[in-house]
């Protein structure tokens, strides 16, 4: 009878190891799962956030620039100025792959981007930033007159490429930091004399989750002349932003110095000053499906 009971025992006592041993092992697996709501959209104003598509779903972007305010009131701020728009498609081949194309009312400027994931961060923060990847080749649609006597179809081209590193922080917080390269094919050298056709640009940005699933969203452009003989050096781009996400949708209200929408335009044309009424008020939206 003795023998019986510890053998009973000792099978119960093994089938409690190995079933402590499953659960530990499921929460080291849950742990390593990547982050969740690190970001509310795909968008952080008129840079890209790490945040990816699901797996063959749609997304369709609006943005809208109006005006700059330093006419004041007889441009109601900006709403009765000339205003910017961009309309863009975007699909999700893979969960660590997007496309899209986008179209930019100024300069008619017609936008094929992607987006890959390198490196997702973990929840355990074994793997403690995640990593993305983004680019785009745009073609501006301007008559050529705009690209001078010996216009060839590559002058119509520019480039931007960006490496995005960012971390969840705690359950409110995430930053990012990313660095970017800008090059146009050619220049309205009328229009644009002493200005180089490359730049780097450094970006920082943020989201801030107030309440609910409403965000404080902030980024900052820094360009950097690359050969250090530009004229008139393009200005830091600054942007702030109330952010809401119903799942479905994302809206964003913004305040930017920034006119553009495309990035290589933003980090090498942007002549708004942050102190002198360059200021623009802006909206995106994002609708998924």
């Amino acid at each position: 009878m003795k023998k019986m009971v510890y053998k009973r025992i000792s099978i119960l006592a093994i089938g409690f190891l190995f079933a402590g041993m499953s659960l530990f092992a499921q929460e080291d697996k849950q742990e390593d799962k990547p982050v969740r709501f690190a970001w509310n959209s795909e968008l952080l104003i008129d840079n890209q956030t790490p945040l990816m598509q699901n797996e063959k779903t749609w997304q369709f972007h609006i943005h809208h620039r109006f005006g700059t305010l330093e006419n004041g009131i007889s441009d109601l701020y900006g709403i009765y100025a000339p205003s910017n728009i961009r309309i863009g498609l975007n699909y999700g081949v893979t969960s660590k792959l997007t496309i899209g194309f986008g179209t930019e009312k100024n300069n008619k400027m017609q936008e094929l981007m992607w987006k890959v994931k390198l490196l997702e961060q973990t929840r355990s923060w074994r793997i403690p930033i995640d990593l993305t990847y983004f680019g785009n080749v745009v073609i501006d649609g301007r008559e050529e007159e705009n690209f001078g006597t010996d216009f060839t179809f590559t002058n119509r081209l520019s480039f931007f490429n960006q490496l995005i590193v960012s971390s969840k922080l705690t359950d409110k917080l995430s930053l990012m930091c990313a660095v970017g390269y800008a090059h146009f094919n050619a220049l309205d050298t009328a229009k644009y004399d002493g200005m180089a056709h490359d730049k780097l640009g450094i970006t920082f940005g943020g989201r801030y989750n107030f309440h609910n699933e409403m965000s404080f969203i902030i980024e900052y452009d820094h360009p950097i002349d690359i050969y250090g003989d530009e004229e008139e050096p393009a200005k830091p781009n600054l942007g702030i932003g109330w952010e809401i996400n119903t799942g479905t949708h994302a809206f964003q209200v913004t305040a930017a110095n920034y006119s553009h929408i495309i990035n290589q335009k933003n980090l090498i044309f942007n002549r708004n000053d942050m102190t002198n009424g360059g200021w623009l008020i802006g909206f995106n939206i994002v609708v998924r499906f």
